[in-house]
């Protein structure tokens, strides 16, 4: 929780210090940053919404095993904000348990709504249920488990590896739980497939192209691989699963995969296969920061070779579909990161515009600092370091004069349905380029 006398007060003064950020990328980005509280009134109440199916990391700031009221099988995956005290735009918002978060979910007026120090920030939907969800794969796996919808129907998202070979504090990125949010979901008994086998996948997505009309694009990804699986590398075991499902469905999804930085001859096998879009994500962009946070990506393949596959990947993809990720916030996490907001947002402003000099666009999920991870329990940046890479991000994306980028559906406030962070909120869709407000693949 943000050290202040009031959280309101805190987000007004956001609000003043940063005017032209609609209010609801900021009130969206600190529930991101704090988390979600749930009453069981709430709960209770709403029927036929989509829970949250834990597609890759658990992104939230307590273990499965400290819920005590079972929230892990009963909060929804996302939640829609509307009206309320400030007359939100709708905002679509990724949830983030957390039960000690002054975000609440609570009954009012026998609807439910956002409260924060007994203020109506907003009234709430939860996500609806696919269609496709009633239906179970002839292996006996539920569907859901497969592949699973985010982003309110828009993004299947397919975790076809739920294990990465980086292992151990020595190896794994240091605000990643991916490892451990498999142990933790296969000790709580949950259905967790560590391997997703091909025809579990076609079989899922040939369901999903017969009973879905929501879903616009897939995502392939999963751990890194350093050396083998199936006696594949990783450019090749990846690649086999957009080649499964575009040679039966090309052209019905837009194929993303969320890979490594990958040498050319593994990015070439990933777009031959079909893929339109590549995500080789560079999670902090400061020299130091990226060798402490990411070891294993600097021992295998080291920082400078990491940045130069990214644009590298550019002359096969195309720059404006190469979309690499940073975890935002992470540059200040402790003991090593930036303790001063405005050094950390100049630091990672640098890479913002190393990459988008270049053509290619940036994206960010903001820092849920996950408790198994090896950052472990400690609190986030504070509001205003969002509040001002939200204003950075924007700056040099309109300063090089971008369109929104592919597969992230619509652009603007009151329309992104990208759910992780404000990124998508705050592209002002008058300033696109005309004719290219949205990239196409």
């Amino acid at each position: 929780m943000i050290e202040t006398e009031s959280i309101i007060a805190e987000l007004e003064r956001m609000f003043r210090m940063a005017p032209d950020l609609p209010k609801e990328a900021i009130i969206k980005q600190d529930i991101l940053r704090q988390g979600l509280a749930f009453s069981q009134a709430a709960l209770q109440v709403a029927s036929g919404y989509k829970p949250k199916d834990y597609f890759i990391f658990s992104f939230d700031l307590v273990p499965l095993k400290e819920m005590e009221t079972f929230e892990a099988y009963r909060s929804p995956e996302e939640i829609k904000m509307t009206g309320g005290v400030y007359e939100l735009r709708p905002t679509i918002v990724s949830v983030r348990v957390n039960p000690a978060s002054p975000y609440r979910v609570e009954l009012r007026d026998g609807l439910i709504s956002l409260v924060c120090e007994d203020v109506l920030l907003a009234r709430l939907e939860f996500p609806p249920i696919p269609e496709y969800y009633s239906h179970k794969l002839s292996s006996g796996k539920k569907i859901s488990e497969i592949a699973p919808a985010i982003e309110w129907g828009y993004l299947v998202y397919l975790t076809v590896y739920r294990l990465c070979q980086y292992w151990g504090k020595t190896e794994e990125c240091r605000f990643c739980d991916l490892n451990e949010n498999y142990r933790q979901q296969r000790e709580e008994g949950r259905e967790y497939t560590a391997v997703k086998g091909i025809d579990d996948i076609v079989e899922a997505m040939t369901l999903i192209n017969q009973y879905d009309t929501v879903s616009k694009a897939y995502t392939v990804t999963g751990g890194s691989i350093t050396t083998s699986l199936q006696g594949m590398k990783e450019g090749e075991w990846y690649a086999r699963y957009a080649d499964a499902i575009e040679s039966r469905f090309a052209g019905r999804w837009i194929p993303k995969a969320v890979v490594q930085a990958l040498p050319k001859d593994e990015v070439k096998m990933l777009h031959d296969a079909g893929y339109r879009i590549y995500h080789p994500n560079y999670e902090v962009w400061d020299r130091e920061l990226f060798n402490w946070i990411c070891p294993g990506k600097e021992r295998y393949v080291g920082r400078d070779e990491w940045m130069k596959r990214i644009v590298d990947a550019a002359e096969i993809f195309g720059p404006e579909r190469v979309i690499p990720n940073f975890v935002g916030g992470v540059e200040m996490a402790r003991p090593h990161g930036f303790t001063d907001v405005d050094r950390a947002v100049a630091s990672t402003t640098e890479g913002l515009d190393y990459f988008m000099s270049k053509g290619i666009i940036p994206r960010f999920t903001a820092w849920c600092p996950e408790p198994t991870s090896d950052l472990g329990r400690q609190e986030g940046p504070p509001l205003e370091y969002f509040v001002k890479l939200l204003l950075a991000w924007r700056n040099t994306f309109e300063h090089y004069n971008l369109s929104a980028p592919p597969g992230y559906g619509r652009p603007g406030v009151g329309s992104a349905e990208f759910s992780v962070s404000a990124f998508m909120d705050v592209i002002r869709v008058e300033k696109l380029p005309k004719g290219r407000e949205i990239a196409t693949v």
